[in-house]
């Protein structure tokens, strides 16, 4: 009897229940509406980054006389002879271009990978007299515009008889000429704990195999990013191709791009436009595939 009576009711042991239950809190109205108002700005800003793209891929599909004339993204009709006449329009097929630009980024990738890897290992690794100084001056070529130094460039260049080629665009960067990327790797190594290259060193390792072995390994973020940076940049530079490459056989991507517009008589627009989007899909590719690694890159190294 004494046991019944000290038990709970069942209607007293639910009130019990949901006392103890966690109290989810409602939303406000205030927060709800900021919130609401952040996404439509951002969705609002979106779609602005995004239209020029969009109206591109739309003009590449229309006439002509219709490009300017309809500046909306629904297009009146579509016209896929754009692609077919961009693609026969110039001295070459324009896979010739691509092939040349294909080749110029192969070989500013490899360069960039090799020279800037070695060179930031040197800097991060070894002790030698001066190093502080050599670092500082690297660092300041990053202030240096390519126009201060394009004309002896061109002047060298020329006096070796490589104008017209892909080697004054290539050559550099078996130099180690990009100085962001050699930073970025300093950065990246000097993560690296010390204690790595002092075990590979007590099993008879020297500079070499200990960068070959144990360095380059572990830094696949870093050279992903300079991997990706390198390719978006060669693939776009339009001022070192105008400087060194004079005959339309050699031109890359960006020249055979502006080959469609004429100053003096009528620019082909629309082919222009859609060989600009074929141009876009190898980039949208790199970067697609490259994201995970690039975001990694920056976020091993401390560059904010």
């Amino acid at each position: 009897m004494t046991d019944l009576q000290s038990r709970p009711s069942p209607a007293a042991a639910s009130r019990d229940d949901t006392a103890s239950a966690p109290i989810v809190p409602k939303p406000r109205p205030r927060r709800l509406v900021r919130r609401t108002l952040k996404h439509l700005v951002m969705i609002a800003a979106s779609v602005a980054m995004i239209y020029p793209l969009l109206w591109m891929i739309v003009s590449s599909l229309r006439p002509n006389d219709e490009i300017f004339r309809n500046p909306g993204l629904l297009p009146i009709s579509f016209n896929t002879e754009n692609y077919v006449e961009g693609w026969n329009a110039l001295a070459q097929p324009f896979s010739h271009y691509l092939m040349n630009s294909t080749l110029l980024v192969l070989g500013c990738v490899i360069g960039n990978l090799i020279a800037c890897s070695l060179t930031a290992y040197a800097f991060a690794r070894l002790r030698f007299w001066g190093r502080n100084i050599a670092f500082a001056i690297m660092l300041m070529t990053l202030m240096l515009p390519i126009h201060v130094v394009i004309v002896p460039q061109y002047i060298m260049f020329s006096q070796t008889g490589w104008v017209n080629t892909l080697l004054p665009l290539i050559l550099p960067k078996f130099l180690a000429t990009d100085a962001f990327f050699v930073f970025l790797m300093v950065q990246f190594i000097r993560g690296i704990p010390r204690e790595l290259d002092e075990a590979a060193r007590i099993d008879g390792c020297g500079h070499f195999r200990i960068f070959i072995q144990v360095i380059l390994p572990l830094m696949l973020p870093a050279l992903a990013t300079t991997t990706i940076f390198t390719f978006m940049w060669m693939w776009n530079d339009f001022f070192g191709s105008l400087i060194y490459l004079t005959t339309p056989e050699n031109f890359t991507v960006p020249l055979a791009l502006q080959s469609f517009l004429d100053t003096q008589g009528t620019s082909n627009w629309g082919a222009m436009f859609a060989m600009s989007i074929l141009s876009l899909v190898p980039l949208f590719l790199v970067f697609l595939f490259g994201q995970r690694f690039l975001v990694k890159g920056f976020a091993t190294t401390g560059i904010k």
